[in-house]
């Protein structure tokens, strides 16, 4: 099978859900013109199709490799990341002013979702690049933003986030990292971080580190981190004290590669502060909002790559008989069903995704109430999208049946690759505890009321009402009740509003899409049969933590 971007689905959501003529009637976006939109579009399917696409199976079966010299990636990788530099697809959305070419930041994603799609594990080293050029961006000092902004925008150089270690997991508040003055305004870093994705590679010739740690004297928890820039090699060219101890063996994403990095071995590692000391969450937060927009991204990559397989398999493969002669898969119900529901997420998906980083793009133009939306959609966007990835690609294999589980077919890949999304950049329960630990409550929960508001106000299904209302009764009870049963009913509750908000964009497309027969059908699949599902949430989501407390700990 080849992979074909689907171009024109992200140019319909683009105009029709992000509405992408709002934001190129800007000064600051008047280059998304028509013309360069379709361009962008078009060039990237023909440079993914071409170039990272074919390495995607190697990608999976030889993978990155560790050497006492640094991570070696597989053959071809080295060459078609320099196509990538020297096509200028890493500059699409950094300002102008550092080099980019200054697009909105749902374009960019359109860019991304190609590359992932095209290769999930490769895309993951612009990804990183991305939240690093985020960070500095907005809390950058003008001298490192000259000097690193430039470079990362085009590529020539890739960027990591280290914030996990060993000890502490999700509890970034427990890291031991430490960062000590050397009395020239530099700090000597040391520790060691786990699960850096391209923490180390031979793509690019420095890698720019962005470390969590404390300072002497810093407080216990979150409010003694600060973020500091560690690069690879220096900016005189001798290499910093960082070494790659090792990379995990994955259950997918083998093109990644995940490290586990040590700084500081000799004495030797040198980190600059970026932005102020003890500001550490803000800049981390900063790079990871739009990082969870990214995975969630990523769900409508694997979402789209194993519809593509799944469809094209059905189509060739004969089996059984209909209408009294042998027929291909395509023609039985069931395997009709599963290829419809495929599409359909896949495109709900890709609009909760578009729609959130298309606030992103309106919160930088200084719209309040964009931001405040932005705020809320995150976490939907993020946990969400990337349950549908793991749906679609465990469907896709169910639709190859035996030769689903067979590993030659590729389809299993997407399974796989596909399972770490609900798990990196804060886990989807984490997604669910924002939610209702801190977004409900937004302007005293005025945040999501205007969101309901206007999903309330285009919504015309019936179904699509009563899940709104549905909805807003619970967040506004989950308002009201203790931690622990607010907790509980998270995840439901992240569910239900997710599968609202994407009933809300679906209908919007289908709205726009009169005379197209894929989409319009697609979006009443989804209205009529995926839409109801959430309905068996609610009590879930209105249930009290108790029963979860009825057992004691070891009875698991």
């Amino acid at each position: 099978m080849t992979f074909t971007a689907p171009v024109a689905d992200q140019r319909f959501v683009l105009d029709h859900v992000v509405r992408l003529d709002e934001l190129a009637a800007t000064d600051r976006f008047a280059a998304a013109t028509p013309d360069v939109i379709d361009a962008v579009l078009e060039g990237i399917a023909q440079f993914a199709e071409g170039e990272w696409a074919p390495l995607a199976r190697a990608g999976d079966t030889v993978g990155a490799k560790w050497t006492p010299d640094g991570v070696v990636m597989p053959d071809g990788y080295p060459a078609a990341y320099r196509a990538y530099v020297d096509g200028g697809w890493g500059t699409i959305g950094v300002p102008e002013a550092f080099g980019g070419q200054g697009l909105p930041f749902a374009v960019q994603a359109a860019v991304l979702e190609t590359l992932g799609t095209a290769n999930m594990g490769f895309a993951l080293a612009p990804i990183l690049s991305v939240g690093a050029i985020e960070a500095l961006q907005h809390h950058g000092t003008p001298e490192q933003q000259a000097t690193y902004l430039p470079k990362l925008a085009t590529g020539e150089w890739s960027g990591t986030m280290n914030l996990t270690e060993p000890q502490a997991g999700s509890d970034v508040g427990a890291l031991r990292a430490t960062a000590t003055p050397r009395g020239d305004g530099t700090f000597a870093i040391k520790g060691t971080k786990i699960y850096i994705s391209f923490g180390d590679h031979d793509l690019t010739d420095n890698i720019v580190h962005l470390v969590l740690a404390r300072t002497p004297g810093a407080p216990e928890g979150t409010k003694g981190i600060s973020l500091f820039l560690v690069p690879k090699v220096r900016l005189d060219g001798t290499p910093n004290d960082v070494r790659v101890v090792s990379i995990e063996h994955k259950m997918g994403l083998h093109a990644s590669p995940t490290c586990v990095l040590s700084f500081g071995d000799h004495d030797d590692c040198i980190g600059e502060l970026i932005g102020p000391e003890l500001g550490g969450m803000r800049a981390m937060f900063t790079m990871m909002n739009n990082a969870r927009l990214n995975v969630g991204l990523q769900g409508v990559q694997v979402a789209e790559g194993a519809t593509q397989k799944a469809a094209a398999y059905a189509r060739e493969r004969i089996q059984g008989v209909r209408d009294g002669r042998p027929a291909a898969i395509v023609e039985h119900p069931d395997v009709r069903r599963m290829l419809l529901r495929m599409k359909a997420q896949t495109m709900a998906a890709r609009a909760l995704v578009y729609y959130a980083c298309g606030m992103v793009d309106r919160a930088g133009l200084g719209d309040a109430k964009a931001k405040e939306r932005l705020e809320i959609m995150t976490p939907l966007a993020k946990a969400h999208a990337t349950d549908i990835g793991n749906e679609v690609a465990s469907i896709g294999v169910q639709v190859h049946g035996g030769m689903g589980y067979v590993e030659e077919t590729g389809a299993a890949q997407f399974f796989r690759d596909a399972r770490i999304t609900p798990i990196y950049e804060g886990t989807n329960g984490i997604q669910a505890a924002d939610l209702v630990g801190r977004k409900l409550a937004m302007a005293n929960g005025g945040t999501f009321a205007d969101l309901i508001a206007d999903m309330r106000g285009e919504a015309r299904h019936p179904q699509l009402v009563r899940l709104i209302d549905s909805c807003e009764a619970v967040g506004r009870r989950l308002q009201t009740v203790e931690a622990d049963d607010r907790q509980a009913a998270s995840y439901p509750f992240l569910t239900m509003l997710s599968v609202a908000a994407c009933g809300w964009l679906m209908e919007r497309q289908a709205g726009a899409a009169a005379g197209d027969a894929v989409r319009t059908t697609a979006a009443a699949f989804y209205l009529d049969q995926i839409l109801p599902e959430a309905f068996g949430l609610e009590a879930a989501a209105n249930a009290p933590a108790a029963v979860l407390y009825a057992l004691p700990a070891d009875a698991f």
